[in-house]
């Protein structure tokens, strides 16, 4: 009878927890996800991958060549990875909707260019100088905008984020392969929108009832920016 009573207590304890892992209650009408989701969300793509973006690595055809590669390439280094999630925490933060949505706007938009710069650099002569500081000093900088819930006019946003794009723009650019290069272009510009939705709707859950953990989310990005920067 002991045996039998344990067992029931650790089959109720066992079915409180698995309730409690996948209870979902819609802190937003018509947003279903609980702040503990998207923080765990945040926390599982700010550990997705090690820092490797700008090694020379491409993936090969079995991702559909270059825009498999274009795609893979923002999740493969920490510092893009960060940055496009900072957009996205950074635009939710914002009070009114289209200032929520010209971050990551103005941010892709830049970035597309910055890659089509880069890829004229042979007949330009033009190159961007410090790319790899820039990138790491956006990180940081988004992620202080974000730790402390910065909200700056449109005239002052607009050259921030299109700077920080720049960078990475021409970071992806000076990567990618000439004979594919607009379907590499397409992927990236898919991964890096994608980055920014994941950023903005785990932020937008989280800031109902739980906004410091976006704040301290944008914290942890901008500690890793800095270690970039001396790294």
């Amino acid at each position: 009878m002991k045996t039998v009573m344990l067992w029931m207590k650790a089959g109720s304890a066992r079915n409180a927890l698995i309730n409690r892992l996948t209870s979902v209650k819609a802190v937003r009408p018509g947003l279903s996800m609980s702040p503990w989701h998207a923080f765990t969300l945040l926390l599982l793509a700010f550990a997705a991958t090690p820092a490797f973006a700008h090694t020379g690595l491409h993936i090969g055809s079995g991702l559909g060549g270059g825009f498999g590669s274009g795609l893979a390439h923002p999740f493969l280094g920490l510092d893009h990875l960060l940055a496009m999630l900072m957009v996205g925490l950074w635009a939710a933060q914002q009070d009114r909707p289209w200032q929520r949505m010209l971050p990551p706007v103005v941010f892709v938009g830049v970035m597309a260019l910055g890659g089509l710069l880069a890829q004229s650099t042979g007949q330009t002569g033009f190159v961007l100088p410090q790319v790899e500081n820039g990138i790491a000093v956006s990180v940081m900088g988004l992620g202080l905008l974000t730790a402390f819930a910065i909200r700056l006019p449109a005239l002052l946003m607009l050259p921030v984020i299109a700077g920080f794009g720049l960078f990475h723009g021409y970071a992806h650019g000076a990567e990618m392969p000439v004979v594919t290069m607009w379907t590499y272009m397409v992927g990236f510009v898919l991964a890096t929108a994608s980055l920014h939705a994941m950023g903005y709707f785990s932020a937008r859950a989280l800031l109902e009832k739980q906004g410091r953990m976006v704040q301290a989310a944008g914290a942890l990005g901008a500690v890793s920016g800095g270690l970039m920067l001396l790294g």
